[in-house]
């Protein structure tokens, strides 16, 4: 089922403490608001919309401009008029959103398939956990004990059809401004399913609770990483591509696209710790349009599905297997170039280079190889 996506991140978070806005403070490394548009971006949605405070557009450009295809608006004054606006940013063809705080990251797309389920035979689907704990309600002067059975914590995200969601936020009339996009549901008669939540889904509302989601970062993430191995004949010409770099020579390197060996096997080690085959598979060398093409596309394409899966690239560790050209001369003009392409800092990237002796190919200096491994960070 197709679906999009609103993350509410335009309130102040002010019971979080003082500083920047919560939805922009750190875990794991990681702007609050971002792990959760990558969540929904990895699980395929069509579109997500942010919905930002209005005065920190700037900010939110810096902290999330990069992902491909999101939408930034801004907010209203409520949680509600919010939302409105992130409905209001959505296409026609929209037919399923899901509405989700930015406040609780850890997100992944075993919730959203739950919900997708949920959503089959009602208006919408919420994510909510039983009350365990012993409900008490105060009062002027005592306590009481509230019965606990059928009582439901309701989480985000939350889906519906756009449709019945449009019209339930036109109808509503209430003063009181509502705690959850359900709530806005139930009082037009829509019919809302619930779907076993996760612990996972807390909101972080208070200092303490940002110490907490920082401990579990590391478990919502794993490292995955891939090796690439690529070479190429030599041939007449003035000069080779290696990692970017053009350095004169009276060799080239030959092959369908600009043969760059270093960058070829960076590419394939990225989309092989990602699981997504080869460079062939992406670029075919049957394919006329990638003749002659310079190869930093192919590891531009490999760093952005990255991104896609709601990723990080950790490092590149590259090798280059050659008696000649010199590639020491060339190392850290190599190792800009890296990263400049892939968004990385340059210590993130190491550049090596060694000979085989005289021996074999690359000795007898027939072919250059290249080995490389790159460390990615995904969620769970």
């Amino acid at each position: 089922m197709d679906f999009a996506a609103i993350v509410v991140a335009a309130g102040s978070g002010s019971r979080a403490g003082t500083g920047v806005s919560k939805q922009w403070r750190t875990v794991g490394g990681k702007p609050v608001a971002r792990w959760s548009v990558e969540a929904f971006l990895a699980a395929g949605a069509s579109r997500v919309v942010a919905v930002v405070p209005a005065a920190e557009m700037d900010t939110a450009q810096a902290l999330l401009g990069d992902l491909p295809g999101l939408i930034m608006t801004p907010g209203g004054s409520t949680r509600a008029q919010s939302v409105m606006r992130g409905l209001a940013a959505l296409s026609a063809s929209d037919a399923v959103v899901m509405v989700h705080d930015a406040a609780r990251p850890f997100l992944n797309t075993a919730h959203i398939q739950a919900l997708l389920v949920g959503l089959k035979e009602a208006d919408g689907a919420i994510l909510a956990l039983p009350v365990a704990d012993t409900v008490k309600r105060e009062l002027e002067a005592n306590i009481e004990t509230a019965p606990r059975e059928g009582l439901w914590r309701a989480q985000t995200p939350q889906a519906f059809r756009t449709a019945p969601l449009n019209a339930a936020y036109a109808a509503w009339s209430d003063e009181q401004a509502p705690t959850d996009d359900a709530g806005v549901m139930e009082a037009v008669g829509g019919v809302v399913r619930l779907v076993p939540g996760d612990p996972m889904l807390f909101k972080l509302t208070y200092p303490e609770d940002f110490a907490m989601a920082e401990r579990l970062a590391g478990g919502a993430r794993i490292t995955r990483t891939g090796q690439g191995i690529d070479a190429h004949r030599l041939g007449p010409g003035d000069g080779v591509w290696l990692c970017g770099i053009k350095i004169a020579h009276d060799r080239e390197l030959i092959g369908h696209s600009d043969a760059d060996a270093g960058l070829h096997a960076i590419t394939d080690a990225i989309l092989g710790a990602i699981g997504e085959g080869d460079i062939g598979d992406h670029f075919p060398p049957t394919d006329p349009q990638w003749k002659g093409a310079p190869s930093r596309i192919f590891l531009a394409h490999a760093g952005e599905l990255v991104r896609r899966k709601g990723g990080t690239l950790v490092n590149v560790d590259v090798t280059l297997v050659c008696e000649k050209p010199k590639i020491k001369p060339h190392r850290q003009a190599m190792r800009e170039k890296l990263a400049e392409i892939l968004a990385l800092p340059v210590d993130r990237i190491s550049v090596k280079a060694t000979t085989t002796e005289g021996m074999g190919y690359t000795g007898r200096e027939e072919g250059i190889l290249a080995q490389a491994i790159a460390s990615v960070e995904t969620p769970a």
